[in-house]
């Protein structure tokens, strides 16, 4: 029988379902005594109580965003914010439980670890299960760890920088992250230490109605670098799922950071992440995003240029389906002169579903021989979806270089017919079509990224025509 519809498409090791066993799973809703409890599960110190508690104040006077995908459907009182595994964290994938470490085999995480990265992370559900790091990092000062044992062993360096990149006042579910965070990455670079061999942590949710809100927290110092890569999925269930997860970078004077992300979450998953780098004098600031899964998305990573002479650049790709509204962009501040800005997003929908690019460039008053480019291309595969750009340009100053560029279109017939009349298949034509269009972000992928990107395009294109 021929696929038609999403959902008939096998989505393979993505919809992995392992029993819902657990060692503890708090009850559902967001109280004071549910916060002070995840706070006493994860034995906080005294500060990190407070400010979760703090946090939870702000929530509640926070209200909803008006001006995005509705996602009202959204009910707390559903959801189990913190799900802990029945294994701890461990330091060898032989430890790990055989169901748990099972499906990070199948997902292709310890190969990947053997062959291309120096260090991994494996989270399942509210907990980091795995961590390594190589021993020649470790020598060079290297810190890679979960983010529970960086408040308990760095605490200094935690409290510098915990949610004031993000502060919790930023939005309803910056504070909402603040008052039930669990897992998560922290990473330090110290000073001229050049990680040639990415990162990776991988964010796994398996439990039903329940929510991921990990936390990374990355500082590259002055003059380093590092390439962290960020992968996550989830099975799909017939309730809603919550990913409000938040990542905060911090690159130092002429430091490097390129951080990569391939979302795969199930399409009954609501991911409203939040993620922003402040980008220091001379520094870099990369980021590569492909975002294939989720019910609802609404992610707009942010690069804040304080520096003189920082430079940051988003190169990013979103696929909608049925069902699917993605709410996808990016964010940047210019705050200092001679800084400068390249932005490459594209976005691919079928079978109904909504992409839509909402972006901020500010480039204040004090930015002057600033640059910034952005180029937005949408490709609809049908007569049924949708695809809108929502730009917003602040221009403080005269003495910049700006420019903005959006194509929106349908995928041409006439290419079709061309590629078919040279002995290719309509499936094939219009799949050669696709990963043409979304090359220049595969391209800047580690090679067995890019193959699992293209791999989701294949996954989602099957029916797409007929």
């Amino acid at each position: 029988m021929k696929k038609t519809n999403l959902e008939e498409v096998n989505r393979n090791i993505y919809d992995i379902k392992n029993e819902d066993k657990y060692d503890y799973k708090i009850k559902k809703g967001l109280t004071l005594t549910i916060v002070d409890e995840i706070s006493r599960q994860k034995n906080d110190p005294d500060w990190m109580r407070e400010f979760r508690i703090k946090a939870l104040e702000v929530y509640n006077k926070l209200e909803l965003p008006t001006w995005g995908p509705d996602i009202s459907e959204l009910n707390m009182d559903e959801i189990a914010t913190y799900v802990r595994p029945k294994t701890k964290l461990n330091t060898s994938w032989e430890d790990v439980p055989e169901d748990i470490k099972n499906t990070f085999d199948k997902l292709g995480i310890p190969e990947a670890e053997k062959t291309s990265l120096a260090g991994v992370g494996a989270q399942y559900d509210s907990e980091v299960v795995y961590h390594s790091i190589k021993e020649d990092l470790i020598k060079q000062g290297v810190i890679y760890t979960d983010m529970e044992t960086a408040v308990r062993e760095y605490p200094d360096l935690v409290k510098e920088h915990f949610m004031k990149c993000v502060p919790i006042y930023d939005h309803k579910f910056a504070a909402l992250h603040g008052a039930v965070w669990s897992g998560g990455s922290f990473v330090y670079v110290p000073k001229g230490v050049k990680v040639d061999i990415p990162l990776q942590s991988y964010f796994r949710l398996n439990s039903p109605e329940s929510g991921q809100f990990e936390h990374t927290l990355i500082i590259v110092d002055e003059g380093a670098s590092l390439h962290f890569i960020e992968g996550c999925s989830a099975p799909k269930y017939n309730k809603v799922n919550l990913h409000a997860g938040c990542v905060e970078l911090y690159v130092k004077e002429n430091a490097y950071l390129r951080y990569s992300t391939i979302e795969n979450w199930s399409k009954n998953m609501l991911n409203l992440n939040t993620k922003k780098a402040i980008v220091e004098k001379n520094a870099k600031m990369e980021w590569v995003t492909g975002s294939f899964g989720s019910k609802i998305s609404m992610l707009y990573p942010m690069s804040i240029l304080n520096g003189q002479g920082a430079k940051t650049e988003y190169t990013g790709i979103s696929f909608a389906g049925k069902g699917q509204n993605l709410d996808n962009g990016f964010k940047v501040i210019h705050n200092s002169p001679n800084t400068s800005s390249v932005v490459n997003a594209k976005s691919i929908s079928k079978n109904g579903g909504k992409c839509t690019y909402r972006s901020l460039v500010k480039i204040n008053e004090n930015a002057k021989n600033s640059k910034c480019s952005v180029s937005c291309e949408s490709l609809m595969l049908d007569d049924i979806s949708i695809s809108d750009t929502i730009p917003v340009n602040d221009i403080q100053n005269d003495e910049v270089e700006f420019s903005h560029e959006a194509k929106i279109g349908k995928i041409s017939d006439k290419a079709i017919f061309y590629l078919m009349s040279r002995g290719l298949s309509q499936e094939d034509a219009l799949a050669m079509i696709v990963r043409g269009f979304a090359y220049p972000i595969s391209k800047e992928l580690p090679l067995e990224y890019a193959v699992e990107m293209n791999n989701l395009i294949n996954l989602e294109l099957e029916g797409a025509i007929g």
